[in-house]
């Protein structure tokens, strides 16, 4: 039985006072809820915040990326160990504005997905096509490069996450049908299957995520190899995550 998960990224929003705030507030709406692990991911500078104030409650933290080294001459960069320290239990790795922007490959996100599952800690790996491969037919083929290229040799871990995160659909407004949606992640768990065995492939957690709201999360959820969500700006709201979190009503 997979439980649900319902990551919320906070991108580059809130100081690490907006964040305490958000989180007392969200864990008063969502406190008691069952069946479904919830989890915010704010910056880095409002990690401790965000875990203070989420002590005790069913929320956990979570960062947006790190480096895959454990120490050393790595200027601006944040290693697993160092979140571990700060009370992180997971991390998102290879989201597609870490590949646009700051030059994020799968072999980097091998790297870091290895790095965060060797220090105990959780990883949400992200991975998804663009627009341009979408209209090209070439969504599948993306996939299995990306599985193949970071996620392979992690697959076994009962710690690693996958998020389906159509780069398309991120920040955009438009989000995937619910069957364009459920076709991407049965490939996934298919392909999962192929390269670590059923046994692995029936019990990955796989998320959905671009343009997450909680008039779509339903339908969405309906979906049979659907696990949960990683929301984006609907995540920025506790009164709005935390009707994503329920979404079974």
């Amino acid at each position: 039985m997979r439980v649900p998960l319902i990551a919320g990224n906070w991108k580059m929003y809130k100081t690490a006072r907006e964040a305490g705030e958000v989180v007392r507030t969200l864990r008063g709406l969502v406190d008691g809820v069952q069946g479904v692990d919830v989890c915010v991911c704010p910056p880095y500078t409002a990690l401790v915040a965000a875990v203070e104030a989420a002590k005790g409650s069913c929320i956990q933290v979570g960062a947006q990326d790190c480096y895959w080294e454990k120490e050393g001459a790595f200027t601006g960069e944040v290693s697993v160990p160092m979140l571990a320290e700060l009370g992180v239990s997971q991390v998102i790795v290879g989201h597609s504005e870490r590949r646009q922007f700051f030059g994020e490959t799968d072999a980097t996100v091998d790297k870091k997905i290895g790095a965060v599952l060797a220090h105990g800690l959780s990883c949400i790996g992200c991975l998804g096509e663009t627009l341009k491969e979408r209209e090209a037919g070439q969504t599948l083929a993306v996939l299995e490069r990306q599985v193949r290229g970071g996620f392979a040799r992690h697959l076994s871990s009962p710690r690693l996450v996958v998020a389906y995160e159509p780069v398309w659909a991120i920040g955009t407004g438009k989000t995937a049908t619910p069957a364009q949606a459920q076709e991407a992640h049965a490939f996934l768990r298919q392909l999962v299957g192929q390269l670590a065995g059923p046994a692995v492939a029936a019990s990955l957690r796989i998320l959905y995520g671009g343009s997450v709201k909680p008039d779509n999360i339903a339908a969405l959820m309906a979906q049979p190899d659907l696990d949960g969500a990683l929301v984006g700006g609907a995540s920025l709201d506790p009164a709005s995550f935390a009707k994503i979190v329920k979404f079974r009503g």
